[in-house]
């Protein structure tokens, strides 16, 4: 299995952004400066002290420093740092807000599973390929109630054994 390797792939951005910004590659992504819109990314997003984002937030994990309005859904973690401001909803498996952080919204702690909908954003792949997928029997996926969920998990390992 080959490990990725984020810290190759840096972005630091200190500049006034608006728009979508998506990555279908792990990347180490900083945000500094001021971004509306909507950014969705793999590997580690870290929103620094002095940056005021105005976006819904999907990723995998999300570090906050600075201030944000939206909603964020993290694949693995979510870490509010004392100096962080939130306004909205947080989706996430493992959720640290420390102490002087400010939080204004709901949380949900997810059990690594994730709906179709969450998978083809997380994976970047469209819906159809997945169903795809499950149709053949070639993903792991459980058939509840609210309809298909994936364990984040076990997808990973798949994702190894398959690449």
């Amino acid at each position: 299995m080959v490990k990725r390797k984020e810290e190759e792939k840096v972005l630091d951005v200190n500049a006034t952004m608006q728009g979508t910004l998506r990555f279908s590659d792990p990347v180490k992504l900083r945000i500094n400066g001021k971004f509306e819109g909507t950014l969705t990314t793999k590997g580690t997003l870290i929103i620094g002290e002095g940056a005021h984002v105005t976006a819904d937030i999907v990723g995998e994990n999300i570090s906050v420093a600075g201030r944000v309005k939206g909603n964020m859904r993290a694949t693995k973690v979510i870490d509010l740092k004392p100096t962080a401001v939130v306004f909205g909803d947080m989706e996430t498996p493992r959720l640290s807000i420390e102490l002087g952080a400010s939080f204004n919204g709901k949380s949900r702690m997810s059990e690594g599973k994730m709906s179709l909908e969450e998978l083809s954003d997380y994976l970047s792949i469209d819906e159809d390929k997945i169903m795809e997928w499950v149709n053949g029997g070639r993903i792991p996926v459980e058939r509840k109630e609210e309809g298909l969920m994936f364990d984040r998990q076990e997808v990973e390992t798949w994702i190894g054994r398959n690449a």
